[in-house]
């Protein structure tokens, strides 16, 4: 599959912390860094030393086997748990004492490995949910139906239908969203999470259950809403079409520590990737 380019795309340039970041951010404070990342369940380092560091419009891939650790990495980020050790700086502010609610606020929205829909309300109503950091009106307001009540309705539908249109799911905005096939489902809780204005939007596995077409599809609407919206994603990917196609730094990650990070290319090319991927070659044989 093609590289899906954009008029953002610039190559990688080095940092004085020794990271890297796209040349068009060098300019601009980090969105996010993680600085020794770990966390310990009982005697087990699920993840330990992680540091990463990921622009402004940047577009993250967080690649590895089957639990290498990449969803407790999301988990970390978001604050549903609670490193044992390290910082993570949030546009500049360290996350320590916040919980997962304030995080969302500051500016983190992500979509789940398990899809969380409410699935028996509608298509328009689940993208509603994501607007509640945006909702402009009080309980009593709500209760009486009062006029400030019905202004904020109208703009909630019109952002609603707007960020629909993202994904051609206007026509479904009444739809039950159980009832949504298994891509649009995915497509609508891209949708609810972009609804809370993120700064940096973690998707964990989108292209699940996605048939080529629908993941070249999700590939080039990823790339527009990092330039319509102008943020930073960081998606965890199985599909290496996708992720060498649209992300322009690559972390990989082996039993909860980084192994390797760079441009697509030079992942590519890595043979610490290829044999943590493929296993290592006895005698000529994989």
């Amino acid at each position: 599959m093609a590289r899906v380019t954009s008029k953002n795309d610039s190559p990688l340039v080095p940092l004085p912390t020794n990271s890297f970041v796209p040349e068009r951010d060098v300019k601009e404070r980090p969105i996010l860094e993680t600085r020794h990342l770990g966390i310990d369940f009982g005697g087990l380092k699920a993840v330990e030393d992680f540091n990463i560091t990921i622009g402004r419009t940047e577009i993250t891939g967080l690649i590895g086997p089957n639990g290498a650790g990449k969803t407790t990495i999301f988990n970390l980020l978001t604050k549903v748990y609670e490193p044992t050790r390290g910082t993570i700086l949030f546009d500049g502010y360290d996350t320590h004492n916040m919980d997962t609610v304030a995080l969302n606020k500051l500016g983190v929205a992500r979509t789940f490995q398990n899809i969380r829909l409410f699935n028996k309300l509608s298509v328009e109503d689940n993208v509603k949910l994501g607007l509640h950091n945006s909702i402009k009106y009080n309980t009593a307001e709500g209760i009486f139906r009062l006029p400030s009540f019905w202004k904020e309705e109208k703009k909630s539908h019109e952002k609603a239908m707007e960020l629909l249109k993202i994904f051609n799911m206007e026509g479904m905005a009444d739809w039950q969203a159980g009832s949504l096939p298994y891509g649009a489902q995915r497509r609508l809780e891209i949708i609810r999470a972009l609804a809370t204005n993120p700064k940096l939007l973690l998707l964990d596995e989108p292209a699940a259950g996605m048939n080529p077409s629908e993941t070249a599809e999700l590939m080039e609407n990823i790339v527009h809403i990092r330039d319509t919206f102008q943020i930073a994603i960081l998606l965890i990917e199985h599909d290496m079409n996708l992720v060498m196609g649209i992300c322009e730094g690559i972390a990989v990650l082996n039993f909860g520590k980084i192994i390797a990070k760079g441009t697509p290319d030079q992942i590519q090319s890595d043979p610490v990737v290829i044999e943590a991927y493929l296993g290592k070659k006895h005698g000529g044989e994989a």
